[in-house]
């Protein structure tokens, strides 16, 4: 199920021959956005006592600016990772493609897969998304999805352990 737009070529970050990158859930952007507000929230109200203390109204003033400019990049910066994410199942590995400032392309073969599992926090649940990480023997080859749909990332956990186990009964 696509989503959204594909990313722009890339020469290695273009999609597979033959197929196209599954985008995850736009919901993912606000979970990133909500995440980052409640995040500033007490770091503002905090910073803004703290420069109180020493700077008056003004201190404040600057440092409630500071804050949420940097909400507003934050928002930025989670609009463009959702539109870098993206994953792709071929015959013999999954592909997943990430990154904002440093794109990154996992490879994972099925037969390579140790563990698949499917984890989603509180506000994760509300919003009715999770993230599916798959685990390898090497820690760098490790790779997760955020975002998916609940529904759609059990389906590709289901998908991802029966590949996974049929490629390990052939070794």
């Amino acid at each position: 199920m696509s989503y959204g737009p594909a990313a722009p070529p890339g020469g290695a970050f273009d999609p597979p021959a033959g197929g196209d990158w599954h985008r995850v859930s736009p919901r993912l952007r606000w979970h990133r956005r909500i995440t980052a507000v409640l995040t500033a929230l007490p770091v503002a109200l905090i910073g803004a006592w703290w420069v109180h203390q020493g700077g008056g109204a003004l201190g404040v003033v600057l440092w409630l600016a500071l804050v949420a400019v940097s909400c507003a990049m934050a928002w930025i910066v989670a609009e463009l990772a959702y539109r870098s994410l993206g994953y792709a199942e071929r015959a013999e590995d999954l592909l997943v493609t990430s990154g904002v400032f440093v794109r990154r392309l996992v490879v994972v073969p099925y037969g390579r897969m140790q563990l698949v599992d499917v984890t989603a926090g509180l506000l994760e649940r509300w919003m009715g998304i999770a993230t599916v990480r798959l685990h390898t023997a090497a820690a760098a080859t490790d790779a997760r999805i955020p975002g998916l749909p609940a529904a759609e990332a059990a389906q590709l956990r289901d998908r991802l352990a029966q590949k996974g186990e049929a490629r390990s009964m052939g070794l």
